[in-house]
Parts: C-alpha cells; sequence; structure tokens
C-alpha cells in the first residue's frame, strides 16, 4: 500500500512525511496527478487561505484528478486542517467554492459566546473530542486525550451523518467528517504526540 501527499503549495508537509515514516509506511510527495494516480490513498494536507488553496488545485490540474480519485474510484483520502475544509461546497474565506464532497459550508468561528467572554479567533491550542459516530479512526482514543488545533474558520455540514467528531469552543465545532472513503481533521494529527499517532496509525490500516 503505497500513500500520496498532495502537493499544492499550501503548508509545510515535512511533519506528515516523518510520521509516515515513523511508521515505515511507502509514500511519496507530489503536485503531479499522473503520478499521485499510482497511490492507494491520498493525504490532503494545508494550511493557509481557502481560495488560494482551491485555485492552487485547479492551476495543478488536481481538481479534476481528485474527484476522480475520491468519486469515481472510492480511495480513501484524508483531508487534514485546510484539507478537510476544502471537502466542502463553499467557504466565506475568500467566497470561493469547494470540492463538494461534504454538504455545507466553511464559516469563519463566530467571536460572540453567548454573552460571556468572547472567543478568540483564531482557535488554537488543545482540545478534547466528542465522538459522534462510531468509527475505526478513532479506534484506542480515549475520551480525554488531546489533540492540537490551529484555525479561524470551520465546516458547517449539512447532513448530520457526516459529522464524526466535534470539540467544544464556546460552541460545538465539527472537528472530523467521515462520509464513505471521505474522511477530515480539523485539527492536526501529526502534531497532536500519541493521540495523533494513533489518529494516522488507524488511518493507513483501514
Amino acid at each position: 500500500m503505497i500513500v500520496g501527499i498532495v502537493d499544492y503549495g499550501m503548508g509545510n508537509l515535512r511533519s506528515i512525511e516523518n510520521k509516515l515514516a515513523y511508521f515505515g509506511q511507502d509514500f511519496f510527495c507530489s503536485s503531479d496527478a499522473k503520478k499521485l494516480a499510482a497511490a492507494d490513498k491520498l493525504i490532503l494536507p494545508g494550511v493557509g487561505h481557502f481560495a488560494r488553496g482551491m485555485e492552487n488545485l485547479d492551476k495543478l490540474g488536481l481538481t479534476a484528478f481528485l474527484d476522480g480519485f475520491a468519486l469515481k474510484q472510492k480511495k480513501p483520502v484524508l483531508g487534514i486542517c485546510l484539507g478537510m475544509q476544502l471537502f466542502s461546497e463553499y467557504s466565506e474565506e475568500g467566497n470561493a467554492r469547494g470540492l463538494g464532497w461534504i454538504a455545507g459550508s466553511t464559516r469563519k468561528i463566530a467571536m460572540e459566546n453567548n454573552g460571556s467572554r468572547p472567543r478568540k479567533v483564531p482557535h488554537m491550542g488543545w482540545n478534547s473530542l466528542q465522538e459522534i459516530k462510531k468509527s475505526a479512526l478513532f479506534e484506542g482514543i480515549s475520551p480525554g486525550d488531546l489533540f492540537y488545533f490551529v484555525h479561524s474558520y470551520h465546516i458547517c455540514c449539512q447532513e448530520s451523518q457526516d459529522v464524526a467528531a466535534v470539540t467544544e469552543y464556546g460552541m460545538k465545532l465539527c472537528a472530523a467528517v467521515q462520509k464513505n472513503n471521505i474522511l477530515g481533521f480539523q485539527f492536526h494529527p501529526e502534531k497532536s504526540y500519541d493521540a495523533g499517532f494513533k489518529l494516522i496509525e488507524n488511518f493507513l490500516k483501514a
């Protein structure tokens, strides 16, 4: 089994590469659709601006490729942070369309907190997860395990069954999505120590 990391110019890929190497996983990183087609699974990472991310995917000819890989071939794709947000239909960040794999939109985290202390945006730090539906992705994860978040936008799913986990930040935010072979984490498992390692291992085994 070979994992391809999609390089579309959004974020440092080294930490993901290091974690895959730790597990002895065969992987490669590329922005070439023809090379990425050889992968059995893909990881779509990302840090930065939604509209710029979609623009880069389009310029590299990766948008149609990713549609075919995920929707037609139904091979597993894991989105991380911005990568997960790109699964949505639309984002307020740059007023941009997304891949449209997950029904819903990506919106900025509201600063209001029901009259109490305002939330700081971006949401940055360590939070636990509340698993919404049973998933092999979360095998071996305990309720108190913490994961590293850093984001100003969040996915609002139209279909509740697409939400795999939420986190609490003055409101419930979607922390993970799962729709068949389409998987996503809003947090960074590659920066979340042992618990994050376990999630990556689960993805590789799935």
